[in-house]
Order: structure tokens, then sequence, then C-alpha cells
């Protein structure tokens, strides 16, 4: 058994995380990582603040999602990476300062810094697929990862060129940009002359990538924490609307996240589900992104309730989109781990609706307390629910 051990260790790459004990343990640099999100969601919360129209939710979206697959795919890389090496805290290092470059960009874009924004990007796209390929050379991943250096590379080459083109331009190029990016696990990876990486080659541990979307989702929701501060501290005296706003807020945000934990946290059916690496690309690389999405709408939400008297379709759309957008995630993540109809999920959407439609019908008539109070309960029921569900399939499995 000790020279099986020592032939395996032989054949592994160095710089790979090694089997066994805290195997699926985030690192700490994995969470010092994870900071720099934390302003990039926030910029990315602020600049839908300011372009709430359909051109800046479509240009915002988009920002999103490149944003979101660098940190995705950064956070799959370590999957495999021993976060313990100093050429892997190294490439961390370059990946948070090409995010942090990402992130200073996104305000604007689509003026001044769409450059900048694009270059951060595909630089990180494009390094951190290189390096994979060098440092796991001789395993079955570094040829995996040349399939996706090709990809991105691909991808790359119209992230840089739309950065040159007017606004309207810029949009349509990117949106082909991040549809080459994000389309690319769905056709394994398949190019010219090298041939597929089809999913079941890339050996996966489900619990560390689950770890990792879980803190994601909770800096989402703490952007929302941070934009309630700043908010208030802003005003003098602080009005009793904006005290009742924002206890509805944390309210809204306790709710969203018993809602995610009863789902998606430890010991749950779907943490137990499909562990195949087909599923947790669903799972967590476009599933989770949904989630995130949902909290950040959310956020904005909070932030009109805060300043806005009146209901208005702004207000309306963020209050009940957020957690339709949410929701959308939830359906997936079940759909890929247990196969599930999701019909609770389903249930809370119809409701949504409703609300979403009364508040657009009513606009000034009805309160923003009480658009934000309706949605509250429809999320409160399903957390509930949720967690009776998982308390019961968690009772049945230890049984």
């Amino acid at each position: 058994m000790a020279d099986q051990d020592n032939e395996a260790a032989e054949s592994r790459p160095r710089l790979m995380r090694v089997p066994g004990t805290g195997r699926s343990e985030v690192a700490p640099i994995e969470l010092f990582f994870d900071l720099v999100y934390v302003f990039a969601i926030i910029q990315v919360s602020h600049t839908l603040l300011d372009e709430l129209n359909w051109l800046g939710a479509l240009r915002v979206a988009l920002l999103f999602g490149a944003v979101w697959w660098a940190w995705n795919y950064s956070a799959w890389a370590m999957n495999w990476l021993n976060p313990h090496s100093g050429a892997v805290r190294v490439l961390n290092l370059l990946l948070m300062l090409a995010a942090l470059g990402m992130s200073l960009g996104l305000p604007h874009a689509f003026a001044e810094d769409g450059l900048l924004f694009a270059g951060c990007y595909v630089l990180a796209q494009v390094g951190r697929a290189a390096f994979m390929v060098v440092a796991l050379r001789g395993h079955v991943l570094s040829g995996n990862y040349a399939n996706l250096l090709a990809w991105s590379a691909t991808a790359g080459v119209l992230w840089i060129v739309g950065a040159l083109f007017p606004p309207e331009l810029r949009l349509v190029w990117w949106l082909v940009a991040l549809a080459v990016d994000v389309a690319a696990p769905r056709f394994e990876f398949r190019f010219p002359l090298l041939g597929a990486a089809p999913m079941h080659t890339w050996p996966t541990d489900p619990e560390h990538l689950a770890e990792r979307n879980r803190g994601v989702f909770i800096i989402a929701l703490g952007e929302s924490i941070l934009i309630m501060g700043f908010t208030l501290s802003e005003l003098d005296p602080i009005p009793p609307g904006a005290v009742a706003a924002t206890v509805l807020g944390f309210l809204g945000l306790f709710v969203q996240w018993w809602a995610y934990f009863a789902l998606a946290g430890h010991n749950t059916q779907a943490s137990r589900g499909d562990a195949s690496t087909s599923a947790l690309r669903s799972a967590f690389a476009y599933a989770h992104a949904l989630m995130v999405a949902g909290a950040i709408v959310v956020a904005v939400s909070i932030e009109l309730r805060l300043t806005h008297e009146h209901t208005g379709p702004s207000l309306v759309l963020t209050t009940v989109g957020g957690p339709l957008i949410y929701l959308l995630g939830n359906i997936l993540f079940l759909r890929s781990r247990t196969g599930a109809v999701a019909r609770a999920r389903y249930a809370a959407a119809g409701a949504l609706v409703l609300v979403g439609v009364a508040g657009l019908v009513l606009g000034h008539a009805m309160p923003p307390l009480l658009l934000g109070v309706a949605t509250v309960l429809i999320m409160g029921v399903l957390a509930v629910s949720t967690q009776l569900n998982s308390s019961q399939s968690a009772a049945e499995a230890v049984e």
C-alpha cells in the first residue's frame, strides 16, 4: 500500500493538491482572493444603480458575467492546485490584481475604461489557463487546460477588439465574447486540432467547490449590508421610514441566506446529490451565477427603498426581480444535483410575479415598504419549507 501511495505521489504534478484529510478545505489564500470580489460586486451594484434602464441592465449583466466567469475559473483552478505552494500563491496575487483592474474599469467599461476592463479580464483568463498547462504537465488536466486556453484566447481577441469600438458596437462584440467563454464547457472545450476535453476527464472535489460558492454568495449578501450602512450614514437625521426599510432589508437578507443554506448548505439533499463534473458545472458555474446575480439585484432594491418614497417601475422590478433571478438559479441547481422539479420554487416565483404585477399596476398607491414586506414573506415561507424538507431528508438519510 505504501508503494502505491508513493507511486501516486510521484505521478502527481508537484503543484497539485495533496489527497487526504483537508483536501476540500478552502485555504486562507482563497479567502483572501475572494475579498477582491467584495469590491467587484459593489462596483456591479453601483453601476446598475447609475444605469437603471434596459440598456444599462443589459450592460451590467454582461459586465457581471465577465466578473463571475473570472472568479468561477479561478475557483475551479484552485480545486486542483495546492494552496500552500509559493507559485500558486503568486498566481492568486496576479489574479487578484487583474480582478482589481476589472473592478476599477467596470463603471466606465462602456466609455473610457473599456480597454482596462477587457485587458485585465483577458490577462486573467489566458494567464491562468497557461499556468495550469505548465503546472499540471503530465496530468490529463494539462491537456484539458490547453483546450481551455485555446477557447479563452479566442474569446480574448473578441474582448480586446470590442474594447476598441464605440459603446454600441462594443456591447455586441462583448456579448459574443462572453457567449464564447460561457459556452466552452457546454461544448466540452472541443477545439480544432486539439479535440475535446469531456467533463468526466476533470476530476473534481465537490465539497471544495461547494464551499467556495457558499462563500461568494455570502459576499454578495454582505454587499447589501454595506449599501445599507453607507446609505444610512449619509442621512442626517435618519427618518423613521429609512429605519423601517433597513430592518426590512435585514429581514430580506436573512431569509435569502436561510433559503440558500437550507438548499445548498452542508448535509442537505442537494449537497449529497450528483457529484459528476457535468452536474457540478451546472450547479456551480451556471446556477450560482444566477443566485449571486439575484443577491446583487436585491442589494439595489434595498438601496432604492431607502432613498425613494414612492413605488416606481425600477423599484418594483428590482424588488421582485432579484428574488426571481435567485430562484431561477435555485431551480437549475436542484435539477443539476438532484433532478428535482423544485415545485416550491416555481410557486414562490409565481407569487413574486403577482406581487410585481400589482406593484406596476398600483404604482405610487403601493408603499415601497408594502412591496418589500410581500417579497420577504414569500421568501420567508420558502425558507421555512426548504428547511423542513431538508431536515426530513437528513433524518431519512440517517435512518
